[in-house]
């Protein structure tokens, strides 16, 4: 017996099916229209609204995107200049002695120190804590002194050996 047949002879066993039947045609049309019109109604409701609501969203995002990246692209030379003024200056001759005196005042032992042709300077800091490394690299950069290389090694629990170079250009 195939499904079909199954489902026919279910249905003509049911007693929904029974009083189906014995409702006058005038009364099946009224509910089988009501039943399409739920059906519409529903579908409106959980299908079309959100999918429609969910369109206008990303056309009102996308409408926000391209406005902020005109905007971006209107002020980008603008805003390189002023991050090229804003920048602090520091005098190549200065470069040690600030990093010296900064580590000093972050409790950072620095091993060893070779200056380069360059004017780049290259420290040698063995054990060092971690996040005071951090802390110290983010203020130097705040005077004008730049990392251009660093080789860290775990040394410990939150602590590092570290060898970095610095300059005074960016």
């Amino acid at each position: 017996m195939s499904i079909k047949q199954r489902m026919n002879e279910a249905l003509v066993q049911s007693p929904l099916w029974h009083r189906w039947q014995r409702l006058a045609p005038r009364e099946r049309l009224s509910l089988t229209l009501l039943g399409a019109f739920l059906l519409l109604v529903v579908g409106y409701v959980a299908l079309w609204q959100p999918a429609q609501r969910q369109l206008a969203d990303a056309r009102a995002y996308f409408e926000e995107q391209r406005e902020l990246h005109a905007y971006l692209e209107r002020n980008t030379d603008l805003a390189r200049s002023l991050a090229r003024d804003n920048r602090p200056t520091l005098p190549p001759e200065q470069l040690q002695g600030v990093v010296t005196q900064t580590a000093q005042q972050r409790d950072l032992r620095i091993e060893s120190f070779d200056l380069s042709g360059d004017g780049s300077l290259q420290v040698s800091l063995p054990g060092a804590s971690y996040s005071l490394l951090l802390y110290w690299l983010d203020e130097l950069q705040g005077q004008g002194v730049y990392l251009r290389d660093a080789a860290l090694q775990r040394a410990g629990d939150g602590r590092v050996d570290a060898r970095l170079t610095f300059s005074v250009e960016g």
